[in-house]
């Protein structure tokens, strides 16, 4: 995507409703019982902006009339994340460079040759995305020494759009693919992330601590990857906005992996205006696979404009999962009902073949991974393969301080090549059930979307018994490849719940328009308290 579809698409953004589902300081203050006139815990003194509620194409407005400088940005989020991050432990390092990359965009700015959207605008990456400035380790000690040789591509891309790329973020280690019972958050590298409305609560994973910095306003945008689940689920279960594009569409080269097959990386926001704007720069025309670039992906926020955000005739599938518990399901209650005042139809639904998926993502993913993280460590200095890995760990007292186990490495090792038939049979099978247990709930209820609860309140952080993260609903897009988009939907005890809004192969545009129209109807969104714990007697909203 070059600077004139971006620029294009910024125009229709900022014209269109998309704003409206951004949201509004008073509402939700008025809603919370406070006072709207009271400072925010984002708000920053002399800066002019509330950090919590603040838009890109806000920042943009006011850097575009001289009233803030991409300098002073960065300034507050490096601020916040001196004072605010020892809370939550999100942030593993910030650049040496960011106040450099703010300057050379103020500059632009002052010339009137901005690069697009994010420029001037500070974003973090996961730590599993590689900087040729800083160190990509993926939480691991064992890729903690030297940083890669170069930039991932979507990092390229940020760059070349002017973006201040302020840090990188903790993660669960190895992209929560190490150990059998692991603690989302956590790696040798960074400690465990907290949660930010309840501190003793887990953030979820692997994209932990992008998805709590987030919440805490420490930067505006931030990068998250996904196999299954690591951007939705911290999204949801944070408070944020997170999108997992469809497969493709963003570059993973230069991104530590699981398995190609399912791997992608994707934005996360506060709203979701600056999760497609940041879609919009990270697809850059198109994406590793043949199957559809950035146009096709994005085509219709081009033309986003008041009825596009509508809800009014928009046919929702709701999958309740009463698995994850009677609070959750009284939150879709109330999601599914306020949709429909709002003009949408709701019909419940139950996408096929989900028990058969479960049964076979797994052993799938075992032989992806030793392929694929076989190629990624032959770039860098260290173990340069999975078995060095296994090795690494053995020997290394600081990787075992939270849980020892590494379990999944060695069933990965021990795994049939991708080469077996039996593993292509299984592949081949995970791609049409996937596939067809979405497309064919699309197709028999004529949806737009469907709908399911993004996570559970979150659980308490464990390092001996570990997650408690059985959470279905990102599977099926995650195998077929398709978009997913997480919005805030409500509350349980202080803990946020997201809404999992699933669509059709490179429908990512529809999806995000739909997105927005859902956020402004839903405005589900608080800003965390860090309570160091919460009863059971806390009510749900």
């Amino acid at each position: 995507m070059g600077k004139r579809s971006i620029a294009t698409l910024t125009a229709a953004l900022v014209a269109g409703s998309l704003l409206t589902g951004v949201p509004n300081p008073g509402a939700v203050a008025a809603e919370r019982g406070t006072d709207p006139s009271a400072p925010s815990a984002g708000s920053s003194p002399g800066l002019g902006v509330d950090l919590d509620t603040v838009t890109i194409p806000e920042l943009q407005a006011r850097m575009g009339r001289g009233s803030l400088t991409s300098a002073a940005l960065t300034r507050a989020y490096l601020g916040r994340i001196k004072n605010v991050d020892p809370k939550i432990h999100s942030v593993l390092r910030t650049s040496p460079t960011a106040l450099r990359q703010a300057a050379a965009s103020d500059a632009r700015h002052r010339r009137g040759e901005t690069l697009g959207p994010l420029d001037g605008i500070p974003v973090l990456l996961k730590d599993n995305v590689n900087t040729r400035d800083m160190s990509t380790t993926a939480g691991s000690l064992a890729l903690a020494g030297s940083p890669p040789d170069t930039d991932a591509v979507l990092v390229t891309r940020l760059r070349k759009a002017g973006a201040v790329i302020l840090g990188k973020t903790n993660l669960s280690e190895w992209a929560n693919f190490r150990a059998a019972k692991p603690t989302s958050g956590w790696s040798a590298v960074g400690g465990q992330t907290n949660n930010p409305y309840v501190l003793d609560r887990n953030p979820c994973g692997s994209s932990s601590g992008s998805a709590a910095a987030l919440a805490a306003s420490l930067s505006q945008v931030a990068i998250g990857t996904e196999t299954d689940g690591s951007i939705v689920c911290p999204a949801g279960m944070n408070g944020i906005v997170g999108h997992k594009p469809s497969l493709g569409l963003v570059s993973q080269s230069g991104v530590v992996p699981i398995s190609a097959e399912q791997d992608t990386a994707g934005p996360m926001a506060r709203n979701v205006i600056d999760t497609a704007l940041t879609l919009a720069v990270l697809s850059g025309g198109g994406g590793d696979s043949a199957r559809g670039g950035a146009a096709g992906g994005l085509g219709d926020l081009q033309g986003a404009k008041g009825a596009a955000t509508s809800l009014r005739g928009k046919r929702i599938g709701l999958w309740r999962l009463p698995s994850l518990g009677p609070d959750v399901d009284a939150v879709m209650t109330r999601t599914a009902n306020k949709l429909r005042k709002s003009g949408a139809v709701v019909v419940e639904v139950t996408p096929p073949y989900q028990a058969r998926l479960a049964e076979l993502e797994f052993p799938a993913l075992l032989s992806e991974f030793h392929r694929d993280i076989d190629a990624y460590l032959g770039t860098r200095k260290g173990p340069k393969d999975l078995a060095g890995l296994i090795e690494f760990n053995r020997t290394h007292p600081a990787e075992q301080t939270c849980f020892a186990g590494q379990e999944l490495f060695e069933q990965a090792l021990a795994a049939p090549p991708t080469t077996d038939p039996k593993y292509r049979a299984m592949r081949a099978e995970l791609k049409d059930l996937s596939q067809r247990s979405l497309d064919e709930t699309l197709a028999a209820h004529d949806l737009d979307a469907i709908a399911a609860p993004t996570n559970p309140p979150a659980w308490t952080t464990d390092c001996a018994r570990g997650d408690n993260d059985v959470i279905p609903s990102s599977t099926p897009a995650a195998v077929a490849g398709y978009p997913s988009l997480s919005v805030p939907a409500g509350t349980v005890n202080e803990l946020p719940v997201g809404l999992l809004l699933m669509s059709g192969d490179h429908q990512d545009g529809k999806l995000l328009s739909l997105g927005a129209a859902v956020e402004h109807r839903l405005k589900a969104w608080r800003a965390p308290r860090y309570l160091p714990t919460v009863g059971s007697s806390a009510t749900s909203r």
